[in-house]
This record gives C-alpha cells, sequence and structure tokens, in this order.
C-alpha cells in the first residue's frame, strides 16, 4: 500500500483525493492546509488526519508520496521541501512559475532518486493517446501544422477570489494556468521548439497577468504550430486541437476526435471511455478520472524503477515554451529561440 498525503486544500485537492480514494494500492493518510477549517473538513470528508503545518505531514514515515495542491506560486518551495523529506512527489501545474526553478527541483529529485510528475491528466485520455500513437507510427506523414484553441471564459470574480489570482509571481494568465494543459498535449505530440513568436495582453480583466495569449511555434521537424488561450471568450468553450499532416489530419474537440482523417486506420469507438468533464466555463467542473489514472502511473514507477509518464522534464518544457512567449511579446513579437 502506498501511503499519500497533500499538501493544499483547495477546489483541485477534491479530484486528487477522489482519485486516490478511487485507487487500489494507494492509502490517503493526511492532509494540509493553512486553513484549519478547510484541512479539517477535508480530512473528515477523506477520513484522514489533518494539520495546518504541511512540515509535520512530510515528517510521516506512513507517507510515500505527496500531492502539492497549493497556489502555483508556491509549488516550486512547497515542492522542494517535499523532495528534501525524501517524498516522491506529484505537483499540480505548473511544476513552478520558472523554468530555473523547475530545473532545481528536477536536480534534486535526481540527486534522491525520487520520482518527480507534474500533472498532465489530458495525457492519460484515450483519444489523445490514440493521435499520439498514429503520429509515432507515421499514419499522418509528415506533420505540417498544428492549432490549439483554448477559448475559456472566467468572470472577474473568479481573479477576485484569492489575492494570489492573475498574478505572474502567483498564479500566471491564460498560458500558465489554463493554456498550459494544450501546451503540454502539443509539446508531447510535435516534439522539439526551435522557435516562439507570442504576444499577450490583458483585455477584459482587472489582472496583472494576461488573459489571452497567441503565439507562433516552428518545431524542429519543420511543423508549425499556432496556439490562443483566452479567459475572455463567452460563454466560454472546450478546447479545440487540429493536427494536418502530408496523409491525413484529425480534429480533437473536449476530450473527444470529432473528425478522423488518418489512411487506413479506423477511427475505434473509444466515446464510452471518456468521462473529462468541461470546465470551459466552471473551473469546478473536473473529473478525476485521468488523475487516477496519473496516480497511478506514479506507483507503478515507484515500484518498478522507471520514469512516470509525464516528467519533470516535461513540465519544464511547458513553462519554458510560456516564458518564450512573454519574452517574445515583450520586445513586440520578436522570435525566441529554444535554448
Amino acid at each position: 500500500m502506498t501511503g499519500f498525503g497533500l499538501i493544499g486544500c483547495g477546489a483541485i485537492a477534491d479530484v486528487h483525493l477522489k482519485a486516490m480514494a478511487d485507487t487500489d494500492g494507494a492509502r490517503i493518510v493526511e492532509v494540509a492546509s493553512r486553513d484549519r477549517s478547510k484541512a479539517q473538513q477535508t480530512g473528515e470528508r477523506f477520513g484522514c488526519s489533518w494539520t495546518t503545518d504541511y512540515t509535520q505531514l512530510l515528517k510521516r514515515p506512513d507517507i510515500d508520496v505527496v500531492c502539492v495542491c497549493t497556489s502555483s506560486g508556491s509549488h516550486g518551495s512547497i515542492g522542494r521541501d517535499v523532495l528534501k523529506a525524501g517524498k516522491h512527489l506529484i505537483v499540480e501545474k505548473p511544476i513552478a512559475m520558472t523554468a530555473a526553478e523547475a530545473s532545481a527541483m528536477i536536480e534534486l529529485a535526481r540527486q534522491s532518486g525520487l520520482v518527480l510528475s507534474v500533472i498532465s491528466q489530458s495525457r492519460f485520455n484515450e483519444h489523445h493517446r490514440l493521435v499520439k500513437q498514429v503520429l509515432e507510427e507515421g499514419r499522418l506523414g509528415k506533420l505540417l501544422l498544428l492549432e490549439i484553441s483554448r477559448p475559456y471564459y472566467r468572470d472577474q470574480s473568479y481573479y477576485d477570489s484569492a489575492d494570489w489570482r492573475g498574478t505572474l509571481a502567483e498564479d500566471g494568465g491564460a498560458l500558465m494556468n489554463q493554456g498550459i494543459h494544450s501546451i503540454d498535449l502539443l509539446l508531447w505530440m510535435a516534439g522539439k521548439v526551435s522557435s516562439v513568436i507570442g504576444r499577450v495582453a490583458t483585455q477584459t480583466h482587472r489582472m496583472e497577468a494576461e488573459d489571452i495569449g497567441l503565439a507562433l511555434l516552428t518545431f524542429q521537424s519543420g511543423a508549425f504550430a499556432s496556439v490562443m488561450c483566452s479567459t475572455s471568450m463567452v460563454p466560454g468553450y472546450d478546447p479545440t486541437f487540429h493536427l494536418y499532416g502530408e496523409q491525413g489530419s484529425i480534429k480533437i474537440e473536449g476530450t473527444r476526435i470529432v473528425h478522423w482523417s488518418v489512411p487506413g486506420v479506423p477511427l475505434p469507438d473509444l466515446d464510452h471511455l471518456s468521462e473529462a468533464g468541461s470546465s470551459a466555463s466552471n473551473p469546478r467542473n473536473v473529473s478525476h478520472t485521468y488523475h487516477k489514472q496519473q496516480i497511478m502511473d506514479v506507483i507503478g514507477a515507484i515500484r518498478e524503477g522507471r520514469p512516470p509518464a509525464v516528467t519533470g522534464e516535461d513540465g519544464r518544457d511547458a513553462v519554458r515554451l510560456i516564458e518564450l512567449i512573454y519574452a517574445s511579446s515583450a520586445s513586440e513579437g520578436k522570435a525566441m529561440g529554444w535554448e
């Protein structure tokens, strides 16, 4: 039995805890939150102990893995504390607010022989995995163009709900918070980026970070990609992901394949498997289905001595791409090379 602890008892914590409770071989040991009421209520709801001091949680010998579900700006510092305590780490996206901070976490995990995995539950969606398989098999031929769009909506009350929301240091904007899921899928599907042109703006909200981010990417393979992530698009729409190759094309809308033109490969019936829900206009509408699969993968990685399906390096690459979009925008659209 693998013992789990969780730090941060906000909305996403319930998704993690439901996933743990539903996973054979996982046991919820303790949760921690600075908010005593949240810690107690969460602990009672999931039948585990609770604390307001996460350093006490890290001292428990019956906890093997810790999930960090705090505000984004604290992922790096708390994540390092988890690794220094000798615990395996699952950290919500983004891994950290800078690629440099992510690198420090990756090195600490490597030195300690610990598993570090960044939440990217979309990779475990059966539709996405099928597309990844088709690309690896070369069924679309040379990849030409990828388009990702995440036209979400968050009203002002969402950003006013906590003083850290919408700040660059603690939360990030439409790219770092919402769009990072699509960005991770893009990098997973298309590989290494060579250059980035980006623009960001704050169009409709009172906040520091961007509520729209746009980018044009060039990959080392020669493929191009366009990126659009926003939290201003009323009433909010499911994300889309379109892939074009020399021999065919695929379109994903929400969590499902809606267009499939792959020579010699019929589209299997996967609809009965997808239960992700849509958070296009409601950030709380997230199923624990794919979080469960990622938790199962981490347990397997620990037992088998292998890397997890989503590594710290994967999480760092997504943050690095967003940093380059910011840098390009700050230079009025100058192309930024991936170094």
